[in-house]
């Protein structure tokens, strides 16, 4: 079976050509990248990708979309485009689809993964556990979050969340400034405003008013690169702080779905791979009161697949088509 691959979030639209062998292999092709914003419509991405590819598609696709994927009509959470489910056979001419929240497409990559695919953050150093819930969370443009219970002998449910827009919930101090800084903006404040790309902005400007220190402005992309490049002390200090609010929600999430296992991914969890580990992400995962231990026990991974959401969503076709 070959289908297109689709991995849309709210800044990038990946595209790849995927093939799915007798053996439920699944193999991608080289993707192509196409920023959201130069494109009115995903009919309009979707016409580009095609030229990119010579002018022929497979009449199979699958969609990874950051949102919920119910009703008569998709929007995304953080780009404009929509999409209307009964209207995708024939606006973009394929016979075959399906489409899957893009965490729950990163949650069938987890669960498809090989063992190389995954480095270890925290918590025991031990393979995920065949049985239970796995918990995948991600930042990127929002805070991606799902989970997948497999029974140990080869079956695998994967349940698409909105986890990302639960309450942020600050743990000392500098986190209540934060959080006082966005409640002036948002009203009520999710993990995801803080746990995003994004909110590193935040909370640099925060850590800048706490220290006493005029806050040179910057972009997101900026403050990233400067912070884990060591090259601004205060950005530096924002990276670590946003490093602890995901170790915080990371384990907020776990203890809420009873996981026993804890997946990071997303594009930035992976250009933190080196970062997180060293940083305090384990101990506030951890710091949950009277569940320590138990928290201490869970192991946490990082995939480190190229790209799993295409390879997710490709899995996610095969697990709903297959039979």
């Amino acid at each position: 079976m070959e289908l297109v691959a689709v991995d849309i979030g709210g800044t990038h639209a990946r595209f790849v050509n995927a093939n799915i062998a007798a053996d439920g292999a699944i193999t991608l092709g080289e993707p192509a990248t196409l920023h959201t914003k130069d494109h009115a419509s995903i009919q309009s991405a979707w016409a580009a990708f095609a030229r990119m590819s010579g002018g022929t598609l497979p009449r199979a696709a699958s969609f990874a979309m950051a949102g919920p994927v119910g009703g008569e009509v998709v929007r995304f959470t953080n780009n404009p485009w929509t999409l209307r489910p009964a209207q995708i056979r024939e606006t973009l001419g394929i016979e075959a689809f399906t489409l899957v929240n893009d965490f729950g497409a990163v949650a069938h990559a987890v669960a498809r993964a090989a063992p190389g695919d995954f480095a270890h953050l925290c918590g025991p150093q031990v393979a995920l556990p065949p049985r239970g819930t796995i918990s995948v969370l991600g930042p990127g443009t929002g805070l991606g979050v799902a989970h997948l219970w497999r029974d140990g002998a080869g079956y695998v449910h994967v349940q698409a969340t909105e986890g990302g827009h639960i309450d942020f919930a600050p743990l000392d101090r500098t986190d209540d400034a934060i959080l006082a800084r966005l409640r002036q903006r948002h009203g009520r404040v999710s993990a995801e405003r803080v746990v995003c790309g994004p909110g590193i902005v935040d909370i640099y400007e925060t850590l800048a008013v706490l220290a006493g220190r005029p806050s040179e402005p910057a972009d997101d992309l900026t403050l990233w690169d400067r912070g884990t490049s060591g090259a601004d002390t205060l950005a530096a200090a924002a990276v670590e702080r946003f490093c602890l609010a995901l170790g915080g929600v990371a384990g907020d999430i776990a203890l809420a779905q009873g996981a026993s296992g804890v997946v990071i991914a997303g594009g930035l969890g992976l250009r933190l791979r080196d970062t997180l580990a060293a940083s305090g992400f384990a101990t506030r995962f951890r710091a949950k009161g009277r569940f320590e231990s138990l928290m201490a026990a869970i192991p946490v991974k990082l995939i480190t697949h190229p790209q799993p959401g295409l390879f997710g969503a490709a899995a996610a076709f095969s697990a709903e088509h297959a039979a």
